[in-house]
């Protein structure tokens, strides 16, 4: 089965994620076995973040794949007695498939921690927060404040030349 559907919430992180009611493209199969329906295929989207460091734009494409077994009823009980954490079980909700848990443990694993515009991106300056890509020269004329007294030396002298 393949099929276009919106985004839900929360799809991503604080940096980066898939909008939420952006098209994600979801190529699923699913299979009755002796437990439930087995759900296999891939999800793909558009990701939109900003870059950690200079907070431009990033716009990342996501494909992964997704695998996820949805137990009975039945079944789900003896398998958290079996020892499986009951967040684990995703469980059939009658004839349907709750699909968007699995969604989201699938696709914001997938998406990069640090999400950067460019792998060399220069970031931010410390100083004014000029973006580093857009001026490559940028600078600022610092003092070591450790020198300050002998920049008042350099006036005296200057001074006695003069007079």
């Amino acid at each position: 089965m393949q099929r276009t559907v919106g985004a839900p919430e929360d799809l991503g992180t604080d940096v980066i994620g898939i909008p939420t009611g952006t098209d994600i493209e979801l190529d699923l199969r699913l299979e009755a076995v002796m437990e439930g329906v087995l759900v296999t295929g891939s999800v793909r989207g558009r990701a939109i973040g900003e870059c950690v460091r200079c907070l431009g734009e990033v716009v990342e494409f996501v494909d992964v794949s997704l695998t996820e077994l949805y137990v009975y009823p039945e079944r789900a009980a003896v398998a958290v007695e079996d020892g499986d954490d009951e967040e684990d079980v995703r469980e059939l909700e009658g004839d349907l498939v709750d699909l968007e848990p699995a969604l989201r443990d699938t696709v914001v694993p997938a998406l990069p921690f640090q999400p950067l515009c460019r792998p060399d991106c220069p970031g931010l300056c410390s100083e004014c927060g000029a973006r580093l890509a857009d001026d490559p020269d940028h600078s600022h004329e610092t003092l070591d404040p450790r020198w300050s007294a002998l920049s008042g030396l350099l006036g005296s002298n200057d001074e006695t030349k003069e007079s």
